[in-house]
């Protein structure tokens, strides 16, 4: 028997509303409910096993944006991923970040370390003396919830500079 996709009938799918009932699903909440699927089973997908595929993921999500992004890579335990998230965009040179956000977003995901990640558009992947005093004020933040900070990486075209590595974490 030939399924016809057009036909589905979403409603055969149950959604529960705030207030706790049932009630038939709607065609934008069966696509929602698929794409944050299909985002899962790609990050899921994704290997970190070494330092080069971390900055090859970075150089495709982040390397040619033309606005600054800041963004995590939500560990667990055993440092694997649960999440990359991109917690603020900004313009071409800068981009505000807020403590208090990002420690939220770490708690709600249960994260217990995380890689910091932002994008230098200029092309250029030296830290600024922001970047450096972001990094410390992050690191000083989450240490009181228990997340670790192990890295804090630029992107700029195909350069991914690791803050780790140069000692500045």
């Amino acid at each position: 028997m030939a399924h016809d996709l057009f036909s589905f009938d979403p409603s055969v799918l149950l959604v529960r509303d705030t207030a706790g009932d049932y009630r038939p699903a709607q065609t934008d909440e069966v696509l929602q409910a698929a794409q944050r699927i299909l985002r899962q089973h790609l990050i899921e997908r994704v290997l970190f096993d070494s330092p080069q595929a971390v900055r090859e993921f970075l150089k495709v999500k982040l390397g040619l944006l033309e606005h600054e992004v800041f963004a995590v890579l939500m560990l667990d335990s055993q440092n694997r991923l649960i999440e990359y998230l991109e917690l603020f965009r900004g313009s071409v040179s800068q981009t505000s970040v807020y403590p208090r956000e990002v420690v939220k977003e770490c708690l709600s995901r249960n994260a217990a370390a995380l890689v910091l990640v932002h994008n230098h558009p200029s092309g250029v992947a030296e830290p600024s003396r922001a970047d450096e005093h972001l990094t410390q004020t992050l690191k000083s933040a989450l240490s009181l919830v228990d997340v670790r900070v192990l890295d804090h990486m630029i992107v700029a075209g195909d350069q991914v500079l690791s803050m780790a590595e140069r000692g500045l974490l």
